[in-house]
């Protein structure tokens, strides 16, 4: 099995799952983003593991393709830099947490997104 398809396996039912999530339990993310964006402990714990997590993803799938497998490797990077933003400028996190928290168009725009995302990597890393 190729690495992206490991990947697509990985990544797809997670970003599937947490599209579904999100609107299904809207006031309980909010609720868990309002918490997030007031623990610095926490937020320095996502930077930490988003850049390893991040890091593991581009060491591993760097590919600049013009196919499904670029959006994994978008991942990766687009992880790294968040990661990056969240340690060393967590309070730019802790706000876009509390615009995310007091607009519901956000949420729905962000599950809509991670169910898109999880469909295409589920699809080619199960059935394609």
């Amino acid at each position: 099995m190729s690495t992206s398809i490991f990947i697509a396996r990985l990544l797809g039912p997670l970003f599937v799952v947490v599209g579904i999530a999100v609107p299904l339990k809207t006031q309980m993310f909010r609720a868990i983003l309002r918490e997030f964006g007031q623990s610095r402990a926490l937020l320095y714990l996502a930077g930490f593991l988003g850049l390893l997590g991040g890091l593991a993803l581009v060491l591993t799938h760097n590919l600049w393709v013009r196919d499904w497998r670029l959006i994994i490797t978008l991942i990766g990077w687009l992880t790294i830099i968040r990661a990056l933003v969240t340690i060393f400028q967590p309070q730019w996190i802790a706000a876009f947490a509390e615009r995310i928290i007091e607009s519901r168009s956000w949420l729905t725009v962000a599950a809509v997104a991670d169910l898109l995302i999880g469909v295409i990597l589920s699809y080619f890393g199960y059935l394609a």
